[in-house]
């Protein structure tokens, strides 16, 4: 058994720089822009929601401009194989997160648990491994 459910809303941005991005995604949302740590700060920007709402972030891409969903899991392998069950399709398997297609063609990723309330949340999907 594992559980998911919706984690972010990504907002991709095909930009040299994530700045003017971040400050206009904040401004348009009325959400205060948050700097990643260093790491990941030239490619990443949170913008500030309440603790337990879908995340909103901005981040950096070579692709073309879109949005794109973020699934939250305790169980990474079983979630994708739930969702190939269910007609989408690996793309890429990165070190902390799988990017998949769904049947319709949009772009969403599969991620370990993000918000701070997953594993106490009323809201959880609960699946068969």
């Amino acid at each position: 058994m594992h559980k998911s459910r919706l984690a972010a809303l990504v907002i991709d941005s095909q930009v040299d720089d994530i700045d003017p991005a971040a400050s206009f995604w904040g401004k348009a949302l009325g959400y205060e822009v948050i700097k990643s740590d260093e790491e990941w700060a030239e490619k990443y920007v949170h913008l500030e929601v309440k603790d337990n709402d879908i995340r909103v972030l901005v981040q950096k891409v070579e692709h073309p401009s879109r949005v794109h969903l973020d699934i939250e899991t305790d169980n990474i392998k079983a979630e994708v194989k739930r969702l190939e069950g269910l007609g989408a399709t690996i793309v890429k398997i990165m070190e902390r997160w799988t990017v998949m297609e769904a049947p319709t063609g949009h772009r969403f990723c599969v991620v370990n648990p993000q918000r701070p309330d997953f594993y106490d949340a009323s809201d959880i999907n609960v699946w068969e491994s």
